[in-house]
C-alpha cells in the first residue's frame, strides 16, 4: 500500500519497523552450499550394493533400502549387510533402523531417526475410506 495522506505512518514509527526488520543472509554470505536432500528407495540385491548406498548416504541423501532381494539368496549375506551398514553410519554420525521386515532406513549424520516407545494397540487404526 502506497505511504501518502491518512495511510502514512509518523515517521518515528517508520524507522522502529526499519529497526525491526530482521536482515535475511543472501545465498552468497553463508558458509556452507545449499545441497538438496533427497530421499531414495532402492533394492540390496547383492553385497556389493552397499558401496552405492554408501556413497549415497556420504552426499546427504536418506536412503530406503529394501532387503528381500539379497535375503532370499542369502540371510547370512543380509546380516552381513546391515552390519556393516550399521558401523558405517556410526562412522559417519548417522543413523540407521529398521522399517518393518523389509527395509532399512540410513540416513546422514544431520537427520535423526526418531523412535517412539509407544504401548501397540490392538484396536484398528481408523481411515478415511
Amino acid at each position: 500500500m502506497p505511504k501518502f495522506g491518512l495511510f502514512r505512518k509518523p515517521k518515528k514509527e517508520e524507522q522502529q519497523e526499519q529497526e525491526e526488520k530482521p536482515v535475511l543472509a543472501t545465498p552468497a554470505e553463508n558458509s556452507e552450499p545449499q545441497v538438496k536432500t533427497y530421499l531414495k528407495a532402492m533394492p540390496l540385491r547383492e553385497l556389493a550394493d552397499l558401496e552405492t548406498v554408501k556413497s549415497e548416504v556420504k552426499n546427504g541423501n536418506i536412503i530406503i533400502l529394501r532387503i528381500t532381494p539379497l535375503a532370499s539368496k542369502s540371510i547370512e549375506d543380509v546380516k552381513q549387510a546391515v552390519n556393516q551398514l550399521y558401523e558405517f553410519a556410526e562412522s559417519v554420525k548417522g543413523d540407521i533402523a529398521r522399517l518393518g521386515e523389509e527395509r532399512v532406513v540410513i540416513c546422514p549424520g544431520k537427520i535423526r531417526i526418531w523412535r517412539e516407545k509407544a504401548p501397540v494397540q490392538n484396536e484398528p487404526i481408523p481411515t478415511a475410506a
